[in-house]
């Protein structure tokens, strides 16, 4: 982390010559010029390395079959699908990767023909446009999502694949807390034109309303219509009516589906449903032309490790970045996981219990002041406006922050005045181990800060950043320590420890016993990772404006001073 701020910051500060250099060139010499030539290079040459691939087999056995797979597609689909969930980086990448990848590579050789080698191109394209529309919240790109889908049902039976990982897709946004309207816009399209498009194939029919297969994805779409509503009559009326409304809905929906399913049983109709469901668990008791299908099979691990090759290597890292920086596109759990000393397993759930908060319990304006990592994901989970994100253009707001942390309460506070903060957020590892949290970035923020206030911010005032009673006085009383450390003084963490043990680092902090004067704190997550502090406005703390000597005036009626000096015998007569 600390090698990703350096980065960000010296990019931040090298933008204006970038600028420059853009402005007064133009054509193929321009920078972005150079970069689409170069993604048009490499997605040519991953096209080529896919199509010559697969002519190995024809150049030594000679030509069997005439029909051949749209692998050059495929990798481009891949690309343009990768690209909208990270970036052009990342999908030149997985485009080289699918062009070669042998799980692929043995399902569309050019003497091999299958046509799984088209569903896999129309499976990506459809994923594609499927991130586009809920990115988008558009019933344009919805559309043409539908169109793809009808494509992919028409080719391979395993459409099911799209229809269901869309539906699991939204279920997971909703669990999450993120609904949107985006969404609400692009699955309605998407479900209503897919379904009514892949009746339209002759072997499907009416399969998608009468298996069990497609029911995911049908109740899914209920309770995404349900969301809605629950959320605009949310709006209109009070929190006592909304209660007492859910829980009648609740009820009477309840008995309704114990019903349904109890009539339908007793006519036989679930019962080929049940067969279906049971048979999807259990591939020996299937039919045995399904069981035999080498999918349906259990798979070893050499044949994992063979299929995928150097991406069953790669897979881990790029789940883990879309971990780091999570939005609706890279939804995948950021969840943290921990290990007692006895061994036992315990999550660690405190980022979406944080952000969770913020979004139920703070005003929808509000700003929220962070370091710049858990920029993207305030606003993506919390849906609320952050002081600075991942995109660090802009070095000199960023240092701005970085000297709010580094300064005493009262500075930090005009700083959050002037920036018209709300709520400060700060990650805090002292209690879990957690050795990504907001003290070990501390030195980074000095010296972004220092950059761009070198007459404020010194590094040399903070000393070796040690924060037990060795730490510098200027560390020991900053608002980043006392965000981070609040209350924490008098906690008892085992038996082991004295009070204030910070395990991440090993010490006693060396400053216990202060209090807040201008923020006051809101929340504090289980694990006290994410702890989270409302800005006090100046009315609050008695603050009265500064007025600079300059523009100081006397205002009144005037004052008439006499030179007669009255004594006490004067007083007393």
């Amino acid at each position: 982390m600390a090698a990703t701020t350096t980065t960000s910051s010296s990019s931040s500060t090298t933008s204006p010559t970038t600028t420059t250099t853009t402005s007064t060139a133009s054509g193929i010499s321009s920078p972005l010029g150079v970069k689409s030539l170069l993604i048009l290079t490499v997605l040519l040459l991953a096209c080529l390395a896919g199509f010559l691939s697969r002519l190995f087999a024809v150049i030594r056995f000679g030509s069997i079959i005439h029909e051949y797979d749209p692998c050059g597609l495929s990798v481009i689909a891949t690309y343009l699908l990768t690209k909208e969930v990270w970036s052009s980086g990342a999908g030149l990448f997985a485009a080289c990767f699918m062009a070669i990848v042998p799980g692929y590579t043995s399902r569309s050789v050019a003497c091999s023909y299958d046509n799984e080698g088209i569903a896999i191109f129309a499976l990506m394209l459809t994923y594609y446009l499927w991130v586009k529309s809920v990115k988008k919240g558009s019933v344009f790109w919805a559309s043409t999502a539908s169109l793809s889908y009808l494509y992919m049902v028409s080719a391979w039976g395993g459409y099911v694949y799209i229809i269901n990982l869309t539906a699991l897709h939204v279920f997971v946004l909703l669990l999450m807390g993120r609904f949107s309207y985006r969404l609400y816009t692009a699955y309605n399209t998407f479900y209503i034109l897919g379904l009514i498009c892949s009746m339209q194939i002759s072997f499907v029919g009416f399969q998608p309303i009468t298996t069990s297969e497609h029911m995911a994805a049908a109740g899914v779409f209920v309770l995404l219509n349900a969301w809605a509503l629950l959320k605009y009559l949310h709006s209109v009326m009070t929190n006592a009516e909304f209660t007492r409304f859910f829980l009648g809905v609740t009820c009477v929906g309840a008995g309704g589906v114990f019903l349904v399913v109890v009539g339908l049983s007793w006519m036989g109709v679930v019962a080929p449903w049940s067969g279906r469901i049971y048979s999807l668990w259990n591939t020996g008791q299937a039919i045995p032309i399904i069981a035999s299908v080498a999918e349906h099979q259990l798979i070893t691990w050499f044949k994992f490790v063979f299929d995928l090759h150097i991406l069953a290597a790669t897979f881990p890292v790029g789940l883990w970045y879309c971990v780091k920086n999570i939005n609706d596109e890279r939804v995948f759990t950021i969840v943290l996981t921990a290990y007692g000393h006895d061994g036992t397993r315990e999550i660690i759930d405190d980022f979406r219990e944080g952000y969770s908060w913020l979004s139920h319990n703070t005003a929808v304006d509000a700003k929220i002041m962070s370091w710049w990592d858990y920029g993207y994901q305030i606003a993506g989970m919390a849906n609320r406006t952050t002081i600075v994100d991942n995109n660090t253009s802009n070095n000199s707001h960023i240092a701005l922050v970085g000297k709010a942390m580094a300064s005493n309460e009262s500075t930090a506070h005009r700083i959050m005045t002037a920036l018209d903060v709300d709520y400060v957020l700060v990650i805090f590892g002292g209690v879990i181990s957690y050795s990504g949290d907001d003290i070990n970035k501390f030195p980074w923020m000095v010296s972004i800060a220092q950059g761009e206030h070198p007459e404020e911010i010194k590094k040399s005032d903070y000393g070796a950043f040690q924060v037990d009673s060795q730490g510098s006085s200027t560390l020991l009383n900053c608002l980043m320590y006392k965000l981070s450390y609040y209350q924490f003084g008098n906690l008892v963490l085992d038996y082991r420890s004295p009070p204030g043990f910070d395990r991440i680092r090993n010490v006693v902090i060396g400053n216990k016993d202060f209090k807040l004067t201008y923020l006051e704190e809101a929340y504090t997550t289980e694990h006290w990772m994410v702890r989270i502090y409302r800005v006090k406005k100046s009315e609050e703390v008695n603050i009265r404006p500064r007025i600079p000597v300059t523009q100081r005036k006397v205002t009144g009626k005037n004052v008439y001073l006499t030179k007669k000096v009255r004594t006490r015998d004067d007083n007393n007569r």
